[in-house]
């Protein structure tokens, strides 16, 4: 668990710019203008992985294209977290053989987290032989030398070794075009939370330099974003593995010293280390956000300890209130599994009767899906699936009449909003989110987007609001 030399050298760095020149000069002198498709999967940090892809690829000539067809490059950047997502993979793949025999040239790229898993690179060895090129996190960094190696050799690359984990700073990145931007603080996960594949593809916890993390966010802020999430597997962990005496709370002190008019979120934040220290310091802060995602999986005692959770509901609950005590007004949201291995209807419903105490939001929900490789995938399962989803819809019932309660109480209030997008709704056409992460659709003009303002609350249902700038 203990902090290797995690960093990789500048030089090794600079010479992956080498071979980003190497496959830009290749197509130029085709006199070929390359086209790629970078289609993300899963989490906020592969929507980070994803925007490093396209950053090389523009060094390397490409522009890109949300249609593999059109496509020279089609790289399927993967999440591993759930059966249904991976299974979208392979659907995705056995189409692209049809794209593969119109272009025969066409190179099929699988990384992100499912490509690490020894299984799913075997799988694709065997049963997918027109995917070209295999990686996983730990080397993304050196994916425009993978690529080469793909063009010079006409072989099948991959790249999937057991490794512990490095940070590379300074791959290039092309971002979403807009007011939001993600920031990696750190990388892989100590915890091994039995249900939960993460560690054994990302590796363990490394985090960043606090100065590396303070010059990306002041950059941003530069730059025009105005929402600014930092994103790490558990970012409550940030800073053990650095011998700093230097914690997340830490670093949020130090991003609110940053000048300018912007909002910081951070997500995924583990209830094992959070800290009456880092509410505090959210309460204290000008730009950080009054939300708290801070998930729960389970609200029993014997689930949360055969989950790996090293907390108990008593302690979850007594954060919340601190939380809470601090922040008026703090908006709440949280993860929850139902129908884990040998959770009983009793036991699915202590969860349900957590969601009512507590009051949640928002909900990300979800059935049990076993994961290869880890200990609950090995764990007696005898509760049918039919019976999991009577105890899910109890839960989903729950919720969505607390947040459309939570929401109606909304309408008439004015409230300060940042307008992120449009929304395609004809009657709504501006997308916006307040503070604490509601969804406020507006009547408005696209000038602006970009822009904080304050709006009127004039309707709401289960999952957004709706309202008007004033």
């Amino acid at each position: 668990m203990e902090r290797e030399n995690v960093l990789i050298p500048a030089a090794d760095l600079d010479r992956q710019r080498g071979f980003e020149e190497k496959i830009k000069a290749m197509f130029a002198g085709r006199q070929a203008h390359p086209v790629a498709c970078v289609d993300t999967f899963g989490c906020q940090q592969n929507v980070a992985d994803g925007q490093k892809l396209m950053g090389m690829l523009e060094e390397s000539g490409f522009t890109f294209t949300e249609d593999p067809k059109e496509a020279d490059l089609v790289i399927l950047n993967t999440c591993a977290v759930r059966e249904h997502a991976e299974d979208r993979v392979f659907g995705n793949l056995g189409i692209l053989t049809h794209t593969k025999k119109e272009n025969s040239e066409q190179v099929i790229c699988l990384c992100g987290c499912m490509a690490q898993e020894s299984r799913v690179s075997e799988r694709i060895k065997k049963s997918y032989p027109h995917v070209d090129l295999v990686f996983g996190p730990h080397a993304l960094w050196k994916f425009p030398e993978l690529l080469w190696q793909v063009y010079e050799t006409h072989k099948r690359v991959f790249s999937v070794q057991d490794e512990h984990g490095t940070i590379a700073e300074g791959i290039p990145v092309v971002r979403e075009r807009g007011v939001k931007a993600w920031v990696s603080i750190m990388y892989g996960c100590n915890n091994f939370c039995s249900y939960c594949i993460v560690p054994y593809v990302r590796g363990r916890e490394r985090s960043r330099d606090p100065q590396a993390v303070l010059s990306e966010v002041r950059q941003l802020v530069e730059a025009g974003y105005r929402d600014i999430t930092l994103l790490g597997q558990n970012v409550n962990s940030y800073g053990n593995d650095l011998d700093l005496g230097y914690d997340f709370a830490d670093l949020l002190s130090d991003i609110d010293q940053i000048p300018g008019d912007y909002w910081i979120r951070f997500m995924s934040s583990h209830p094992k280390d959070a800290t009456r220290k880092l509410f505090d310091t959210m309460a204290a802060s000008r730009h950080v956000t009054r939300q708290l995602h801070l998930p729960f999986q389970s609200g029993n005692d014997r689930v949360l300890r055969e989950m790996n959770r090293r907390y108990t509901r008593a302690q979850y609950l007594d954060l919340i209130r601190y939380a809470r005590s601090v922040m008026p007004g703090l908006v709440v949201t949280s993860d929850v599994i139902i129908g884990f291995p040998g959770e009983t209807e009793a036991e699915a419903m202590d969860t349900v009767s957590l969601v009512e105490e507590v009051g949640f939001d928002a909900l990300f929900t979800f059935i049990y899906s076993p994961r290869p490789g880890t200990r609950a995938a090995e764990m007696p399962d005898l509760v049918p699936r039919a019976e999991k989803q009577k105890w899910f819809d109890r839960l989903l019932e729950v919720q969505n009449a607390k947040s459309a309660q939570l929401h109606a109480a909304y309408i008439g209030k004015t409230v300060r909003v940042l307008v992120d997008g449009e929304s395609g709704d004809a009657d709504f056409p501006l997308s916006s989110r307040t503070e604490g992460n509601r969804l406020v659709r507006l009547q408005g003009d696209p000038s602006l987007i970009g822009q904080f303002i304050d709006v009127k609350i004039t309707g709401s249902n289960t999952w957004a609001l709706y309202g008007e700038a004033i």
